[in-house]
């Protein structure tokens, strides 16, 4: 817990001299051109020769996951809610300005990034960033690279992270959500109405029946 409350401090931090230094650390107004999976899906399997011959600028918005630093140069990864994707930022293409304003970005940090695509040596997709703005500012480290979020208790009781860096669970979601829509205009298209029909309420119901009777300890009420 110390630990994270360093972290947090030395963050709020970089906060304060962000907005010193004129730069919004929540900034609005970036409109992303594609999402990540589009991206990967409508030129993910072009080679470098195709990729080059675009000549089209594209802008991409996501959660930084890992950074890579090489003095003038960094690569990061970073997701949005639909995929992962890598990206090469130049001090020479950047400027010293905001490639030094880059550098202090931190894990968790989203990002709006403008460039165009090409592939590494390795043959990784990649884009090349020509620009990019902080949209929003992290003020909590994400769990520990190689361990990641093994915690039960965590996992459900801070969902939010648990669908930040698994994403087995994220597609858990994403499943379920597809699966729920996809029920809900058949029925829809048949006819049918959707009525909420909640299971604890603080109005008994069921005509005469005798209705089932418990206590919320949390919200000091009994429902039925």
């Amino acid at each position: 817990m110390a630990q994270s409350d360093n972290i947090r401090n030395q963050r709020l931090q970089k906060l304060a001299e962000l907005r010193e230094q004129g730069v919004e650390p929540f900034a609005n107004g970036f409109i992303p051109t594609h999402t990540i999976a589009q991206i990967l899906g409508e030129f993910g399997t072009l080679a470098a020769p195709e990729l080059e011959a675009l000549n089209q600028t594209f802008r991409l918005a996501g959660r930084l996951m890992l950074l890579r630093e090489f003095g003038k140069a960094t690569f990061c990864h970073f997701q949005d809610g639909t995929s992962r994707v890598q990206a090469y930022v130049q001090k020479q293409v950047l400027g010293p300005e905001a490639f030094a304003l880059f550098k202090r970005l931190d894990l968790g940090d989203i990002v709006g990034f403008t460039g165009t695509l090409f592939r590494t040596k390795t043959g990784e997709f990649t884009l090349a960033v020509t620009d990019f703005v902080l949209l929003t500012k992290s003020l909590l480290p994400l769990p520990e690279k190689f361990h990641g979020l093994t915690d039960v208790e965590t996992r459900y009781r801070q969902r939010y992270l648990d669908l930040m860096v698994n994403p087995q669970v994220r597609e858990v979601f994403i499943r379920r959500a597809a699966i729920i829509s996809l029920m809900r205009q058949f029925f829809e298209a048949r006819g049918f109405l959707e009525v909420e029909t909640p299971m604890m309420q603080p109005i008994p119901g069921g005509a005469t029946a005798r209705p089932f009777v418990t206590y919320h300890q949390a919200l000091g009420m009994t429902l039925y």
